[in-house]
């Protein structure tokens, strides 16, 4: 009798485990009383489907950092047909599939190694150039350093982290020869592979900074395969050599401290300014929403989506994440932003990556960056 109470004690726990990996599967969640202590389990959402919905081929492309031969002249296209994204970089067959065939390497020998993290002892506090010089100077000073369309990999090692920085921009084109001037040799000495991004909202709506980091992201995703994400406001520069942009575990905000809030963080759950995800990461909370028209509030959305994904932020020492900020006029902000908040968790399946419409007017490689002029379709009316 024995021995059938413990097969029965076996299969029910079997059965139990069963249970509670198909309630994981369709995100059921439950609550307890009494003490307040609660069991969660969220669904993580994923949309990997996306990437190839204009794309004939089995995925993404295993592209280095060589620029695609369809972005060495500039582009006009045009598309009235809303995707998630209009231009379709089918030239590929022209990127070599080794990183050390982009450029001659004396020492290629040596790249069997992997590249470092650089020593924190070696690193500290760094004073940003912030003369203003004409884009033609910054890339006559950086571009024999760099790759075409502002690309970088170490010449002696293979770099473990390949990122993407993606910079939301309009207008600021003062702010635009300074970042540069100083990210691409701060970035430089942190043996990392990168390639800078400028996405460039039209005019005719009003700044949508979630939808260029998300264009960003998607067109970037046409290149290469990037590990990891830096979303980056043109308007601000890292003050110590410390602050790593490499592949985070969790979320990072990285602009912790900055000079202009007194070097401290303004409120516990704030993700803006400058982050750092990952392509899973990124994936799993759909993206940044589309709804944010003016300044104000998407970042907030997004942490609220990471929280949803049972994902946390993570940061690095108040000492070491300090960032200037450049001075300019203070936006427009969004009327509906606490609006758009509260309604947010509600539209994360339906308001991100796949729902984006826009059209890529122009593309165009630059020394020190590749920049898109991006059209969003999305409506505003209802942000």
């Amino acid at each position: 009798m024995m021995i059938i109470s413990k097969v029965n004690l076996l299969r029910l726990l079997g059965a139990a485990v069963c249970l509670l990996l198909l309630l994981n599967f369709v995100g059921f969640r439950t609550s307890a009383d009494g003490d307040g202590a609660s069991i969660r389990i969220r669904r993580v959402h994923k949309y990997a489907h996306i990437y190839n919905r204009n794309s004939t081929g089995s995925g993404l492309p295993a592209a280095p950092l060589a620029p695609s031969a369809v972005l060495n002249q500039e582009q006009g296209v045009r598309n009235s047909t809303p995707t998630v994204s209009v231009i379709a970089l089918t030239n590929f067959t022209s990127i070599p599939q080794d990183l050390s065939t982009l450029k001659p390497n004396p020492n290629a020998a040596a790249l069997v190694l992997n590249c470092t993290d650089p020593d924190p002892r070696d690193g500290g506090p760094i004073t940003p150039n912030t003369t203003l010089e004409s884009l033609d100077i910054i890339e006559a000073q950086l571009g024999p350093l760099l790759h075409p369309g502002g690309a970088y990999q170490p010449e002696d090692c293979l770099a473990k982290h390949h990122v993407a920085i993606v910079v939301p921009f309009r207008d600021r084109y003062a702010h635009l020869s300074v970042f540069l001037r100083n990210i691409h040799p701060f970035l430089m000495k942190q043996r990392i592979a990168y390639r800078i991004f400028i996405v460039e909202q039209t005019n005719g709506k009003p700044f949508n900074r979630a939808a260029m980091m998300n264009i960003g992201y998607l067109e970037a995703l046409k290149l290469y395969q990037w590990d990891c994400f830096i979303f980056h406001d043109v308007d601000l520069l890292p003050l110590d050599d410390r602050n790593l942009y490499n592949c985070p575990r969790q979320p990072r905000h990285m602009s912790v401290a900055i000079d202009t809030l007194n070097f401290k963080l303004p409120y516990r759950t704030i993700f803006g300014g400058v982050s750092a995800m990952t392509r899973q990461h990124f994936q799993a909370v759909n993206g940044f929403s589309n709804s944010f028209f003016g300044w104000g509030g998407e970042d907030d959305d997004m942490s609220n989506r990471l929280k949803h994904a049972n994902l946390f932020i993570s940061r690095y020492p108040i000492n070491i994440a300090r960032y200037m900020m450049l001075k300019h006029q203070k936006e427009k902000a969004n009327p509906k932003r606490f609006e758009n908040l509260q309604n947010g968790m509600g539209k994360i399946e339906m308001d991100g990556i796949n729902s984006i419409k826009y059209s890529i007017y122009s593309i165009k490689e630059f020394s020190t960056f590749t920049w898109y002029l991006a059209e969003l379709k999305n409506s505003d009316k209802k942000s």
